[in-house]
């Protein structure tokens, strides 16, 4: 397919996602403004825009209004994970919704518990238990997936992030994992941990500076691990600073979800434009660059929440076999 369809109609379409990109994409906005965007596809033929298909970026409790049928019919979150605690009404979410897949967007990603040897860390336990003042660096928006997963983890010993603050330490905020603000104080020796995904852009930084993974007790795994974060490998192949392989917890795959009710045909039809426009879509490198591998589990693209049916049915009419282990909640 034509990287942009004819007709001047999509001239002017593609004009406002240039202005849509350019003014969500300030640099200057925060985390947690307004830095995300709502597609709508539709018929403005009439008095009034009559949408047919809204698609939108946002954190994870988007699932909710998705779930609700009357707004947002199909989101993108990252990672994975925050959308199996939506499917199994866990952590975030107080009851089941019901969400389903329509593809995967591959990401490979980890999430790590990184502190410097001079605290005298070695657990997430000795956070609590020795109130070091640490200097931690996180990120800034209050409802960042990484904040979720930071508390979930605390709260196995009865503390959450702020309270590192109560006895003597500091939030070091910034935007993304290689905001300046976290990577010049860390090369200084002013940050003493690092708590986040992200990993390609900071964590050799970070072993540079000293920093060591902390890596969960087997029960703090398994806990996790109900909530849907899964214990997975940060390989010493791919950061050779590490000493050795550690676990760590998976923050990979970003899914494209739905409302089960959405119309077979509608999410049938998504598959179809990830698979005619692969050319167009910016993937994460090593990763996976097709439709099809959107659409079948891997490291890049974990699933523990069905397939909707319309996206199985275009996964098997184009060459893949369909899941069928996912339990349900």
């Amino acid at each position: 397919m034509e990287p942009l369809p004819r007709g001047a109609n999509f001239v002017r379409a593609k004009t406002l996602w240039e202005i849509g990109l350019h003014i969500a994409g300030n640099p200057a906005t925060p985390y947690g403004g307004n830095r995300d965007m709502v597609i709508a596809i539709g018929s403005g033929s009439g008095e009034r825009f009559r949408p047919w298909l809204r698609l939108a970026t946002g954190s994870a409790i988007l699932a909710e209004e998705v779930a609700k049928g009357d707004g947002i019919d199909a989101a993108f979150v990252n990672p994975s994970a925050l959308l199996t605690q939506a499917y199994r009404g866990v952590g975030l979410f107080k009851a089941p919704l019901p969400v389903r897949i329509v593809a995967v967007y591959p990401s490979w990603d980890r999430f790590v518990f990184m502190i410097h040897p001079r605290a005298g860390i070695r657990s997430l336990a000795d956070i609590k238990a020795k109130r070091y003042p640490l200097r931690v660096s996180v990120r800034e928006d209050p409802t960042h997936s990484t904040l979720v997963l930071i508390d979930q983890a605390f709260a196995l010993h009865g503390f959450a992030l702020k309270d590192i603050e109560s006895w003597g330490g500091r939030l070091i905020t910034c935007g993304g994992p290689s905001d300046v603000r976290r990577l010049e104080p860390l090369a200084r020796g002013e940050i003493d941990a690092v708590f986040d995904e992200g990993i390609k852009v900071w964590l050799d930084e970070a072993l540079a500076a000293g920093l060591a993974p902390i890596e969960l007790e087997p029960a703090e795994f398994e806990a996790m691990g109900r909530l849907g974060w899964r214990r997975v490998p940060l390989p010493k192949v791919r950061f050779p600073r590490l000493a050795r392989d550690v676990d760590t917890l998976d923050f990979s795959g970003w899914p494209i979800y739905a409302n089960a009710s959405l119309p077979d045909e509608t999410a049938y039809e998504i598959c179809g434009a990830l698979a005619a426009r692969e050319a167009e879509i910016p993937f994460e490198k090593g990763t996976g660059d097709t439709a099809l591998h959107m659409l079948r589990e891997s490291e890049s693209t974990p699933m523990e929440v069905p397939l909707h049916p319309g996206a199985e049915c275009w996964l098997r009419e184009h060459g893949g076999g369909v899941r069928r282990d996912v339990p349900t909640p």
